[in-house]
């Protein structure tokens, strides 16, 4: 649950030597893997609480006020007055993006502090970016415990680990019910997986792991959990069990990519949660993903139900 600034359009790769360099735009939005996904999924219909931390601040109380406006339930944030707000520096362009982040808060986060209340309402939890927020990585597992024994399934989406040390969260991606990984980020997962011992009776791929997303996608699953693998213009490979299935993406006028994963995963999750099949609910992922980056940001082209399915009628 952070900001994020993001500068696009024109030369937005810093030099540095005190060079000054011009872009076109510059735009403050909410940012964050899990709050863009809270707002997807609240968007396309689903009754959404956010749970984080955030500093005393002014931008805390932007982030706040932007999961509220999208109707996002902020009890479970945290409000911290001794940190202040992490933010994160996108540097976009419209199929890539570089990104600075300060932590703040975000290090603050422990899962022990999500109400146990308010898992015994949920029938989903997803998770993001425990690579960003130190607490989560090291609760990670008992958190997923907390959920399941709550009733409720777990979705997680790891995000980019900094200290290329994916390994640390290697036994919890056996537990969970959806991995939504992306490309870059499956392949790694993948190598780090071997050492964990997959779920009794589910049978490990021998192929070695390659920066493929069929391939990372086929090895993650032998541990267990539905995989959902992004690779952004080219679609998504989703493997569960023995059933493979793969999405293309379609084509919009891209403006900004910041957060396009995190809307596929409010897409996916929307048509698993409403009982869609494999297939339906990848290609719902695609389209969320695709519209988000109509816009800077990670929400402002975010589509409703209806607009997601318009938008995956036409020459359907």
């Amino acid at each position: 649950a952070n900001p994020d600034l993001i500068l696009h359009g024109g030369d937005v790769e810093p030099a540095f030597g005190q060079h000054e360099r011009i872009v076109e735009h510059g735009t403050l939005v909410l940012g964050g893997s899990g709050a863009i996904t809270a707002v997807g999924a609240a968007r396309l219909g689903l009754r959404t609480a956010m749970a984080g931390a955030v500093g005393d601040d002014l931008l805390g109380r932007f982030v706040l006020g932007e999961l509220a406006d999208a109707g996002v339930e902020t009890a479970p944030v945290r409000v911290l007055g001794d940190v202040p707000t992490g933010i994160s520096v996108a540097l976009a362009r419209p199929d890539d993006r570089a990104i600075l982040t300060a932590r703040g808060a975000l290090a603050a986060f422990d899962p022990a502090d999500v109400p146990d209340d308010l898992l015994r309402r949920t029938r989903h939890v997803h998770i993001a970016s425990p690579f960003l927020q130190p607490r989560l990585r090291a609760g990670l597992t008992d958190l997923i415990a907390r959920v399941h024994a709550a009733g409720a399934t777990v979705s997680l989406d790891t995000g980019w680990d900094p200290e290329q040390r994916w390994s640390t969260v290697a036994t919890a991606v056996p537990m969970v019910d959806v991995l939504l990984p992306n490309r870059q980020e499956a392949a790694r997962l993948a190598t780090a997986l071997p050492a964990v011992n997959p779920r009794p009776g589910t049978p490990v791929p021998d192929a070695p792991p390659a920066d493929d997303q069929l391939a990372a996608a086929l090895l993650i699953a032998g541990h267990g959990p539905l995989v959902v693998v992004k690779s952004g213009a080219e679609g998504a490979a989703a493997v569960h069990g023995g059933t493979v299935v793969q999405g293309a993406a379609r084509r919009v006028d891209a403006v900004d990519a910041t957060g396009a994963g995190d809307s596929f995963d409010a897409g996916f999750l929307a048509g698993w949660l409403d009982g869609a099949d494999l297939s339906a609910a990848v290609a719902l992922g695609c389209a969320c993903g695709a519209l988000s980056t109509r816009y800077a940001g990670g929400t402002g082209g975010q589509p409703n139900r209806t607009e997601a399915e318009a938008f995956l009628a036409v020459g359907a």
